[in-house]
């Protein structure tokens, strides 16, 4: 039984991207409606109980579009907010179970990193997660704050020295735990990959949830028998809060299409 309906994908701002790029490498036929909430980025340094609300109202928005499931491309959501499932009408997938299960594969030394925003690490989410898949596994977790401003405002270039020094501080930690495995816990952060991977060295193996929950949500859809129909491309709409002009320049890099104009529309905060 073939599903026409497109995926649904939400984030606080552009970081998302990354994981709806993942989405359409498995899956180029499906429809994609996509909203990034970038008039209140970002949702890390917020209250638990705003991140929900804001989650709540970002897949209301999803919901109206008829979409047939939601993926909450936003590490920040998943960790805090992880429990939407329980109330929504369609399967939801996010990202904190999907990157642990990978991390533990990855794992050679069972020494495992964790970067994300203050609400993600202080969430404990991910640690929980690969502690009941690995007990013994070593866990460190730390809150890199500035990655998410980096990347909305275009820095994240390898060779910036800003970003290089920047990357190199906040991963000090990670460094000096002798971590094999890092997970990238906000959707933002494989941006930054190629920094990551200069300071980290090619002995860490970096861990793009965006990739592991394509593969999830690719095997749902082929188990259910709810992939399109469609044979030729599918279509992608893009719907923001705020700066729709600024999304347009990113989300080519982000996302690695050229965005048409009338592809992306600005929603009211307060039609939410």
């Amino acid at each position: 039984m073939a599903d026409s309906r497109a995926i649904g994908v939400f984030d606080s701002g552009l970081g998302g991207l990354t994981v709806a790029r993942e989405i359409i490498k498995r899956l180029p036929n499906e429809d994609i409606v996509y909203f990034g909430d970038t008039g209140r980025v970002p949702y890390g340094s917020r209250s638990r109980d705003t991140i929900k609300k804001y989650a709540a109202e970002d897949e209301r928005f999803l919901l109206k579009h008829n979409v047939k499931l939601i993926v909450a491309a936003c590490g920040t959501v998943s960790s805090v907010a992880g429990d939407a499932a329980k109330e929504l009408p369609v399967p939801y997938f996010e990202m904190v179970t999907h990157a642990a299960a990978a991390a533990v594969k990855a794992t050679k030394n069972g020494r495992i990193g964790v970067i994300g925003t203050a609400a993600t690490v202080e969430s404990g989410s991910h640690k929980r997660e690969i502690l009941s898949l690995k007990p013994d596994a070593e866990v460190t977790a730390c809150s890199c704050s500035l990655f998410v401003p980096l990347v909305e405002v275009g820095w994240y270039a390898a060779d910036d020295i800003v970003v290089k020094e920047t990357v190199k501080r906040y991963l000090k930690p990670i460094i000096e735990a002798d971590c094999d495995t890092l997970i990238l816990g906000c959707t933002h952060y494989p941006v930054l990959t190629g920094a990551v991977s200069s300071v980290l060295g090619d002995g860490v193996t970096l861990i793009n949830p965006g990739v592991a929950v394509a593969g999830a949500v690719s095997d749902f859809l082929a188990l259910n028998a709810l992939n399109t129909e469609n044979g030729s491309a599918g279509n992608h709409e893009f719907y923001v809060t705020d700066k729709p002009y600024k999304f347009k320049s990113l989300a080519a890099v982000l996302l690695g299409e050229d965005i048409n104009e009338d592809k992306v529309k600005q929603v009211e905060l307060d039609s939410l």
